[in-house]
Formats: structure tokens, C-alpha cells, sequence
């Protein structure tokens, strides 16, 4: 059985695209890259999307993300926080921590094609040289399932 009819199909990838998006228009860091966008519009492709990648009955058709996210300036930190956001929104829509971790690792190496080369060059390298976000998104999925408190 697919992801996708794991977590409940078309209902449930709707539920969590709206529940995703209205946590990240109310963070301040993601929000001004929607600022001129048809969310409706960005919705609908995003519900195509993520039901595609969880093996929904019909194929991607889109742009693929590097050309979708070229320009944009999107860091490793941009990245992580929608992970954060992605990961709540599971955790609240009631899916277990072993279909988070699946869909951690279909969705995790669009890290690459998301975040920027120039942000990534711009982003500063705390003490130790250890940067921002470059926990091997799976595990990081995985660790936010575990210890996102219920509600």
C-alpha cells in the first residue's frame, strides 16, 4: 500500500497542504516568499505534488524543483523551517512517526534541488564550522516526529 493511501489519500494530502500552508504564511521567515503568489493556485499544485511523491494515482506533471525554486534565494535554515512546519502539521493530522519517516525519505533529497547554491555560499558558518540544517533530512523528519509535542 502506498504512502498516500497509508495516510488517508486525496482527503488527507488536502487537509495537511492547508494545514501546512497556514503555518508557514504565519512564520515571518517564509512568508514574504509567498508574497506574491495565488496560493490557490500554489495549493492546488502542491496537493498534485505531494500526492504524486506518496504515489497517488496520477503522475507529476509539474516543473521539476530546481526550476521551480531557481532564484528564489532559499536557505538550508528556509528549508529546515518548512521541514518544522511539514513534520507539526503530520503530527497534528494524526499520521504515525513511521509514514512521517516515509515521506522524510521521499521528499528528502529535494534538499538539493530546493535550497540555492548562492544562499547556501551566503549562509554563515557558526564556530566549529558546523552549518545551519545539514542534519541528513531524514533523521531530522524522523527526530521532529519523535519530539513534537501532541496536542
Amino acid at each position: 500500500m502506498s504512502i498516500y493511501d497509508q495516510i488517508g489519500g486525496a482527503a488527507a494530502v488536502s487537509a495537511t497542504v492547508d494545514t501546512f500552508y497556514a503555518k508557514v504564511l504565519a512564520d515571518p521567515d517564509l512568508a514574504p516568499f509567498f508574497a506574491d503568489t495565488d496560493m490557490g493556485r500554489m495549493r492546488s499544485h502542491q496537493r498534485a505534488f505531494i500526492a504524486a511523491a506518496l504515489g497517488g494515482p496520477d503522475p507529476w506533471v509539474g516543473r521539476g524543483m530546481a526550476q521551480a525554486h531557481a532564484g528564489l534565494g532559499i536557505a538550508d535554515a528556509h528549508f529546515d523551517a518548512v521541514v518544522g512546519h511539514l513534520v507539526a502539521t503530520l503530527t497534528e493530522l494524526g499520521v504515525g512517526e513511521d509514514q512521517i519517516a516515509a515521506i522524510g525519505e521521499t521528499l528528502g533529497p529535494l534538499r538539493g534541488e530546493v535550497v540555492s547554491a548562492l544562499a547556501r555560499r551566503s549562509e554563515a558558518a557558526p564556530v566549529g564550522g558546523q552549518r545551519p540544517g545539514r542534519a541528513p533530512f531524514l533523521q531530522d523528519l524522523t527526530f521532529r516526529a519523535r519530539n513534537v509535542r501532541r496536542t
